[in-house]
Order: structure tokens, then C-alpha cells, then sequence
């Protein structure tokens, strides 16, 4: 991958990083807001611990993002950004374009898929 492009994924990359740590601390300052008073009824409080699960799930994905924007970070200071981690072949711009925390070329993705899809799972 040429230099210009590393580039530009690191700045893709560094804005995506900084988008989630943005959310997180205004998601935490939010939940520091919840008082149990503020939901006088079941229904009220039901509903406050599906959105508070919820939050749960989608942070848990935000740690998941950006634990694999961390390792494509470190991959362009390594060198090795770009490169499918199965074939070890140049992953298409255009997938990184679409998805920059891509570890696997499009056809390498597809196989894993079809695998975990034997599997169960």
C-alpha cells in the first residue's frame, strides 16, 4: 500500500477513534443523570433497564471497534496495514474504503463466513 494511503487510513481511522470516545464519555455523562425517582412507575422503570441493556450491548460493540481500530493503527506503524491476515494478500482499497478495520481480503471474509455458517455459529 502507498504511503499517501496509509496516510489517509490512519486519519480515517484516528477521526473513527475519536467519534467513540466522544460517545462513550457522552453515553457515561448521561447515565450519571439516572436517578431511580425519575421513573415513578414499573413501566417507567422496565423500560429505563431495556434502554440501559441496550446501552450495554452498544457498548460493548463500540469496545469491540475500537479495540480493531487500535490493531489497524498498529498495523500501519508496523507496515502492514492492508494486508489479509489469512492470505496475507493486499486487501482491495476499496473493501478498506468501506470497512477500514477490514483483517481479511473479500474472498478470505467469505470463506471464514461459509465456515462459521458450517459450523453453527
Amino acid at each position: 500500500m502507498r504511503k499517501r494511503d496509509q496516510q489517509r487510513f490512519k486519519k480515517i481511522l484516528t477521526d473513527m477513534r475519536e467519534q467513540l470516545l466522544r460517545n462513550a464519555e457522552r453515553a457515561l455523562q448521561g447515565d450519571v443523570h439516572l436517578d431511580p425517582d425519575d421513573f415513578p412507575d414499573e413501566l417507567d422503570t422496565a423500560s429505563s433497564e431495556a434502554n440501559l441493556a441496550f446501552t450495554g450491548r452498544l457498548r460493548e460493540r463500540e469496545r469491540g471497534l475500537l479495540t480493531k481500530i487500535d490493531a489497524a493503527l498498529q498495523k500501519i506503524e508496523n507496515g502492514v496495514y492492508g494486508q489479509c491476515e489469512m492470505c496475507e494478500e493486499e486487501i482491495d482499497i476499496k473493501r478498506l474504503e468501506a470497512r477500514p478495520v477490514a483483517e481479511l481480503c473479500i474472498d478470505c471474509k467469505a470463506e471464514q463466513e461459509k465456515l462459521e455458517r458450517g459450523m453453527g455459529g
